[in-house]
Order: structure tokens, then sequence, then C-alpha cells
């Protein structure tokens, strides 16, 4: 049997959660404001960047596997995780850099060709920290809840990254509107401070972590096999069905934001207090979240806050056919702030059960193979965040689209379609789903862990 604690300290939890400020301010940053900053400042058509996108989140999802399998396979004393969490600071500092300081010179397809290699190469690179620093909180603590306490942490790590992402858009937004305004420099800038502050991070993480040496060099050579046995992991594949689905759903919440409050509310300054709005709910809920899932389980609760989240985002559908700017904003307040809570929830829960259905597999072949594992949800997450972006950027294109330029109702109606209904429809189908499909709660995890000890 594997020596590892069931209880994390407070110290350990803290720094495992640390970098995911760094990651989250970047992950919003990226998610929110490459969209605009491509369309409206750069003025790259959006068709063309839903391509970009999408063949980025694609090449994404194919790469992360091949992180996972490397982390699972890499025998180094200083960590499997650890050495490549390490090495990742250059590419994604570079990776960020370019995405947000294009040459001024470059202009047409130039731009388009350099904005995709930096979106390609940023994506790449957090992968290289982003896939073994899962893998590893999934291994600091084999208890079926305490994971939950050191993903909420991590959770509410990368969610005060993501508001300090608002500052930073809350800055470019107002650099827009001023006539001497220089969108360029100031998001150049902003992506420096980032980069640095992001390296620091892992630094001190990465010399406050210690891995569990006996995990290593317990994953197959194949790396075939490695993800067959997630494919043929009965509870793997019924999360594998659930993620892609409810990300099919979330993928567009994050890049039409903006939209939203620009064309159709009209409101473009208040962006940034919408998205802390749900923000803030979900870093706060996490603590109540935690105790919660330990009375009503956390399938549960999962499944509660996924069609919660749903139903929130859905009633936005209305606000083309509102005239009040006020009830509008209320309306839009309200709702981020309900999914806000639900996402709280989520955050946590949800990287704990995967790290559950993993010690199923070490039931299952006697191997630890977390980085695998996590990359392959991963590539489901990316792939439906692919598959629905380049759906957006054809749907602003072909609906008649005009940066800058108040819309037509029928441009209303495909984005709110895309921001409201499109959430709704997936969210309850993958709540559906994870309620009646998948079943390895506590005690099923419970015998599982003691057969596994029973046979070591």
């Amino acid at each position: 049997m594997s020596k590892i604690s069931s209880k994390v300290p407070l110290q350990t939890t803290l720094a495992y959660g640390i970098p995911g400020v760094g990651a989250g301010y970047m992950y919003l940053l990226m998610t929110l404001y490459v969209m605009k900053f491509s369309t409206d400042v750069l003025l790259i058509a959006p068709a063309v960047m839903g391509v970009i996108f999408s063949i980025s989140r694609i090449w994404d999802a194919i790469s992360d596997p091949v992180a996972g399998y490397l982390s699972d396979r890499t025998t180094f004393k200083f960590g499997r995780r650890k050495t490549w969490m390490l090495l990742s600071f250059i590419p994604i500092s570079l990776g960020f850099l370019a995405v947000f300081s294009p040459p001024e010179y470059l202009q047409g397809q130039s731009l388009e060709i350099w904005m995709m290699f930096a979106i390609l190469g940023f994506y790449s690179a957090i992968t290289l920290f982003n896939v073994p620093h899962m893998a590893l909180g999934a291994e600091l603590s084999d208890d079926y809840h305490e994971r939950t306490r050191l993903f909420g942490v991590r959770h509410i790590g990368f969610t005060l990254g993501s508001i300090l992402s608002l500052v930073s858009m809350s800055l470019l937004i107002s650099e827009e509107s001023s006539p001497d305004g220089d969108i360029r420099n100031l998001a150049g800038n902003l992506a420096f401070l980032a980069v640095a502050v992001m390296s620091l991070m892992i630094f001190f993480s990465v010399s406050r972590l210690n891995e569990n040496p006996e995990f290593q060099n317990r994953v197959n050579k194949n790396p075939f096999k490695a993800f067959r046995d997630v494919w043929i992991n009965p509870h793997a594949k019924i999360l594998i069905l659930v993620l892609f689905i409810e990300n099919l759903g979330g993928a567009v919440i994050g890049v039409l934001t903006l939209y939203v409050t620009q064309y159709i509310i009209g409101t473009p300054a208040l962006a940034p207090l919408m998205i802390l709005a749900y923000m803030l709910p979900s870093a706060l809920s996490v603590p109540f979240w935690i105790p919660l899932s330990r009375k009503f389980g956390k399938i549960n609760l999962w499944v509660f806050s996924m069609f919660f989240t749903g139903i929130s985002f859905g009633a936005t559908f209305f606000l083309p056919f509102i005239d009040s700017v006020t009830t509008k904003v209320v309306i839009m307040f309200v709702g981020a702030f309900l999914a806000g809570i639900a996402a709280g929830c989520g955050g946590a829960i949800g990287p704990s059960i995967k790290g559950d259905v993993i010690d199923y597999d070490e039931y299952l072949t006697g191997e630890r193979k977390e980085g695998s594992y996590f990359a392959a949800l991963n590539f489901v997450y990316k792939s439906a965040t692919g598959i629905m972006l380049l759906v957006t950027g054809f749907v602003l294109q072909f609906s008649g689209f005009i940066p800058n330029e108040p819309q037509t109702m029928e441009v209303k109606i495909a984005l709110i379609s895309l921001y409201g209904l499109v959430p709704l429809v997936f969210y309850s189908c993958g709540a559906y789903l994870l309620y009646k499909k998948f079943t390895f709660g506590e005690k099923e995890h419970a015998a599982i862990k003691q057969h596994i000890k029973n046979n070591n």
C-alpha cells in the first residue's frame, strides 16, 4: 500500500494552491479578452479568430495526453510532477507575451499567423504546468473528502487570479475608450508583469511540495495502453461523457461576456463588475460546499451545481427583448452571482471526483497514472471548447456582426442564444447523465481502497 497521508498540512495545501492564482489570471484574460482584443484592436475577422481558437484548443487537447503520460513516466529524483511544473515557466512566459505583444508592423495575414502560433504556443506551454499540477493534487491525499479541500483551495487560488485579471481587463477596456489610449502597449506591460509573478509562484510551489516516490514507475510503458485503461474504466467513461456535454455548454460563456455587455446591454464598462459578481461567490462559497459534500455527497452536489448553472445563464436569453437597461443589468448580475455560487461547488468537487476515479484505476491495474487521467479528461474539456469556439466565431461572422457598431436584432439573438440557451441545454443534459449513470460514491471508493490495502 502506498504511504500517502490522508490529512494534508495547511502549509502544503496553500503551497499547492498558490500557482493557481497565476494560472487563473492567464486563463481568464485569454478566455475573456483575447477574442475581443483580436477583433476590435488588431482588427482580425471573428471567423478567423474562431478558427484560430478552435485549432489551438484542439491542439492543446492533443498535447495534454503527451504531457500527462510523460509526467507519469518521469523518474527524476526531484519529482515527476514538480520537474514539469518547474520547466513550464519559460514557454508559458514566451507564449503569453507573444499573444499580447504582437509586433506592430505585422498586418493582415502575417498578423493572423503570428496570433495563431502565439495562442498555440501559450496553450501548449500551460499544459506542461497544468496537467502535472492537477495530477499532483490527486496524489497528495487518498482521503475521499480531503481531496475536495485540496482542489477547493486550488479553485480559490484560480478564482483569485481570475479576479485580478478583471482589474487588468478593466484597465484595457478603459484604455480602449480613451482617445489617446495605447491598448497594445498596456497589454504588453500587463503580460510582462503576469509572467514574472507566475514564475515566482511556480518556484515557490515546487520548493515546498513533496511527492510520494512510491508512485514513480507505476505506469505501463505503452502510452496507448495507459489511455486505453482510462476508457475501459467504467466510471471514467461516464465522467468523460459528462464533462464533454458540460463543456459544450460552458465554453462560450467566457468568450461572449464582453460582447453581451457591450452589444446587448450597452454597458461595456460594467463587464468586469459582472464577472466579479461571478468570481467572488465562486471563491467564497468553497468553504461552505466542502462540509455540504460530506453531508449530501459529492455527486449529488455536483449534479445540483450543474443544473443550477444552466438555469442561471438560461435566464439571460430574454435580455434582447427587454427595453430597460437597469433591468438587463440586474438580470446579468443576479445570474452571474447565482452561477458563481454553483461554480464554487464544481471547481472543488469535480477534480476531487476525478481523483476518486483514478483510485479505481489503481484497483483495476495496480498503476498510478494521474497524469494520463487528468490529460484525458482535459482532452475532453478542450475538445468541447474548441468545437464551441469554432461555432461561436462563425455564428458571429455570418449573423452579420460588425465590430464597434450597434448590432441588429438578428445578431443579438444569435449572441444571446449562444450565451444563454446553449449552457441551459448542455448543463442540464450533463447533470441528468451524471445523476443517472455515475455510481462511484463514497462507499464504493472506501471498498476499493480497502481492497488495495489488503493486497499490498
